[in-house]
């Protein structure tokens, strides 16, 4: 069954900090929050997601800074909905120096599954040039309070924050696996108006990602999340994020980032595989026909955004054909490769 959240959003609640790159209004596109909107939120969802399995989040802020009064307030509300059966529990997104063992008393009390502990990154410097106001030993205490405590933790983490080098965001990947994430959500770093990274870009001390980069890194953390065995329900923001008044400065803004990291990373499996199974490069030995099997649904993402793995083989590899087909067998992120010479080369049809 579809698992869907309701989203609603607590526009930078709760944040004791101004990161150097944070413009919650831009990214989620509200700005303004009272009780009375949250309510209507749920409800207009619940009014059209049918059979959905569904969950209350609180997303935007830090829900858990919010103060307890309001806190509870929302919770309390969301408690309504779990109750009357019409959602299945309650999910929120924080600060890791917004937990403690004073907050998990209170949200013990409330159907409350996941919780979305944004780290943004493992790199002590990082975290410091970015104006974090948290450090990695904090992400990793919140991490091990919630994971000992039963909760699903959604670990959150940026590409290409100031100061990050490439085996920074790396880094930040084996981190979340390490401190024991179920999932993780990956945002590229985008530059938005208003903000004190749009200072610094203008000034020359900060350099954007460029798309080409980003689907690089983006592919390296992704791959590291596959391995460990790390779901990863998001990459990139919101299609929407910084569109009320232009908000959006610079930065990788690519509406499907997410596919095209996806199709990196296929890119590189289907390389690996092509390599161990010994087809020669352009020009060399007998052509062959190649059939790529994936996870049901990745057909796209293997033969690439724009096909454009497919045709890299074609035309890198000494490849007549590549067909790409499903096989419920398949994992995600997997592919089985066979092939066999091309009938029109006189080819016998030998399987890799």
């Amino acid at each position: 069954m579809k698992h869907v959240n309701i989203p609603v959003f607590v526009p930078h609640l709760g944040c004791p900090k101004q990161c150097v790159f944070c413009d919650q209004r831009a990214i989620s596109g509200v700005r303004s929050f009272d009780m009375e909107t949250a309510r209507r939120t749920i409800e207009d969802h619940l009014a059209t997601i049918g059979g959905a399995e569904a969950e209350i989040a609180f997303f935007g802020g830090s829900f858990t800074g919010i103060g307890e009064a309001r806190m509870r307030a929302l919770l309390d509300l969301a408690e309504e909905y779990v109750r009357a059966g019409k959602v299945l529990g309650i999910r929120f997104s924080t600060r890791p120096d917004c937990i403690d063992e004073g907050i998990l008393s209170i949200l013990s009390r409330y159907s409350v599954k996941t919780v979305e502990l944004g780290i943004q990154s493992a790199s002590e410097r990082v975290l410091a040039l970015s104006k974090r106001g948290h450090t990695a030993e904090d992400s990793k205490r919140a991490m091990d309070l919630l994971v000992y405590a039963g909760y699903e933790v959604v670990g959150q983490m940026m590409l290409g924050l100031p100061g990050a080098e490439r085996e920074d965001d790396r880094e930040t990947a084996r981190f979340i696996a390490d401190c024991g994430a179920a999932a993780a959500r990956i945002y590229p770093t985008a530059v938005f108006r208003d903000t004190e990274l749009c200072d610094m870009t203008r000034r020359g001390e900060y350099v954007p990602m460029t798309e080409e980069e980003t689907a690089e890194r983006g592919a390296d953390v992704l791959e590291i999340f596959a391995r460990r065995g790390v779901e990863v329900i998001r990459i990139g923001l919101p299609a929407s994020a910084g569109e009320e008044g232009d908000a959006f400065f610079a930065g990788p803004r690519h509406p499907a980032i997410g596919e095209k990291i996806r199709s990196r990373l296929y890119g590189r499996i289907l390389d690996e595989a092509l390599r161990e199974a010994g087809i020669p490069s352009a020009g060399e030995g007998e052509r062959v026909c190649l059939t790529v099997e994936t996870a049901v649904g990745e057909v796209s993402a293997a033969a690439g955004y724009g096909r454009e793995n497919k045709i890299r083989i074609e035309k890198e590899f000494n490849v007549k054909k590549v067909k790409f087909i499903e096989n419920p067998a398949v994992s995600r992120y997997n592919i089985v490769l066979s092939s066999e010479f091309s009938a029109s080369e006189g080819g016998a049809g030998t399987c890799i």
